[in-house]
């Protein structure tokens, strides 16, 4: 049984030697054949320099140098690309997730499951902001999507061979893997456990790159906004007429009063505001139909250490992925 560990690395110079000790050391326990998968996201600290010279001591170690930083998903999607075991097991380099949990994972896959994934019973030293937004992102999720997204879980999975196979068939620009995860079926079940606080430095998430990855996570897996639009317009317009129909039957039986000007201003800038809202989300579906027209690559790989060029699937070396 071969296992690949796939982790994206953006700046986590402080948490790589002690995540490599921990992970190795976990996965010796369970196979003598593995191979773990780092990352480079375009990082600006001395990241790739460091686990270069893990890679030179330890050839289980193989590295994916991308020529910018394009961001966690598509980070993910190359190391899942390049992945080569039996099974593959996803997980952050800053240690907020235990790689000892991997064991868990592997005895529930043995019971026949394709996808195995954490669910966060606590989320360790985050923000209370953060916390609480999260909380409510992963239950609107539920509510929303069509497809049946799991609450309070992150990237922290474990995927049958099949199951990645079926994943990187998605080629999309927007990616939001929890969704994808998801979507690709297969037989799964979740786990618990208590996530940790960062082992070093601080986290490259702020809640501005939260809310873009929220909007990417609906959009991609919702029409729920377009539908809000639809039923805001049909609302108001009921309103209207009803509206239209009381001042009517008004105005003959008590005349017509001048009508009072602060209501007039509610009224138009509400409808303004409606009418920008319905615009900012039909434009969101539009500009992302317009990125995924380009067809662009996902992402350009600038080195690869620890890999077999010769012996990599030919569709490594074409359409998305380039070195």
């Amino acid at each position: 049984m071969k296992i690949s560990v796939v982790s994206p690395l953006y700046n986590e110079l402080n948490n790589i030697d002690e995540f490599y000790s921990r992970t190795v050391n976990t996965l010796e326990q369970i196979t003598e054949t593995f191979e773990l998968i780092l990352i480079n996201d375009g990082s600006t600290d001395n990241t790739l320099e460091h686990i270069s010279n893990i890679a030179e001591n330890d050839d289980r170690v193989k590295i994916i140098d991308l020529s910018r930083n394009f961001g966690k998903e598509i980070a993910l999607t190359a190391g899942l690309d390049f992945s080569s075991g039996e099974i593959v097991i996803v997980i952050d380099a800053d240690l907020q997730e235990p790689p000892e949990l991997i064991a868990k994972l592997i005895k529930k896959w043995q019971e026949g499951f394709d996808v195995v994934y954490a669910i966060r019973k606590k989320r360790g030293r985050e923000p209370l902001v953060k916390k609480v937004l999260a909380y409510m992102f992963y239950r609107i999720m539920k509510k929303i999507s069509r497809t049946e997204i799991p609450v309070d879980t992150g990237d922290y999975r474990l995927m049958s061979r099949q199951a990645v196979n079926a994943l990187i068939c998605f080629r999309e620009q927007h990616r939001f893997m929890k969704g994808l995860f998801s979507c690709i079926g297969f037989r799964q079940t979740g786990i618990y456990y208590e996530r940790e606080g960062r082992h070093g430095g601080k986290s490259n998430i702020n809640l501005l790159k939260l809310w873009n990855l929220a909007i990417d996570g609906i959009t991609s897996f919702s029409f729920a906004p377009l539908q809000f639009a639809s039923f805001s317009g049909l609302t108001i317009a009921v309103i209207s007429v009803t509206y239209a129909l009381f001042m009517f039957l008004k105005t003959i039986i008590f005349g017509n009063p001048v009508p009072g000007y602060p209501s007039l201003i509610v009224a138009i800038t509400f409808l303004g505001g409606i009418q920008l809202l319905s615009l900012g989300i039909i434009g969101e579906y539009i500009a992302r139909i317009y990125m995924e027209s380009k067809n662009r690559p996902l992402y350009f790989v600038k080195d690869l250490k620890g890999f077999n060029k010769d012996s990599l699937n030919k569709g490594q070396a074409k359409g998305t992925r380039y070195f």
